[in-house]
């Protein structure tokens, strides 16, 4: 069984305030509810192939590494990437939508197969803490854009 994730929101600017959040992948830090980092290793940045360095919080370890590669890009619309560890390849994907109050932010994170003691816990964790990363995650980059739209 996978282990998946869909969670929308609805932001109260149009799409062209809102891509620059979602398409400069450095800048998901600045929304990310705990400590994230991410650093490009080639590539020109925030394009198709280029790959990253990140570094973030997941259960049980605060400065989990990963190596995250630009799987598409097209502005105002899609923002994709694969994020590999140990565990193998995490599918992540935002789309954006116009709507008539502003944009619809969808997230979807695809996990591998587990393996491990991570089989057995992600499927219990991963609703508990995950899900609501997540949404703290969307709610938060809601909050930067609006006052940044606003401001």
């Amino acid at each position: 069984m996978t282990t998946h994730a869909v969670s929308s929101i609805e932001i109260d600017a149009p799409i062209d305030a809102v891509w620059p959040w979602i398409g400069q992948i450095e800048r998901h830090a600045t929304w990310s509810p705990k400590p994230y980092t991410v650093e490009l290793i080639s590539g020109d940045p925030d394009t198709v192939g280029s790959t990253y360095r990140s570094v973030g919080w997941v259960p049980g370890e605060k400065e989990h590494p990963m190596e995250v590669v630009l799987t598409e890009v097209v502005p105002g619309q899609r923002f994709a990437l694969r994020a590999d560890d140990e565990q193998g390849t995490f599918m992540n994907s935002y789309d954006l939508k116009s709507t008539d109050r502003g944009t619809e932010v969808t997230y979807n994170l695809v996990f591998p197969p587990m393996k491990g003691i991570a089989a057995i816990l992600v499927p219990v964790l991963f609703p508990l803490v995950g899900k609501a990363d997540i949404r703290k995650r969307m709610k938060l980059l809601k909050a930067k854009v609006e006052s940044a739209s606003n401001g």
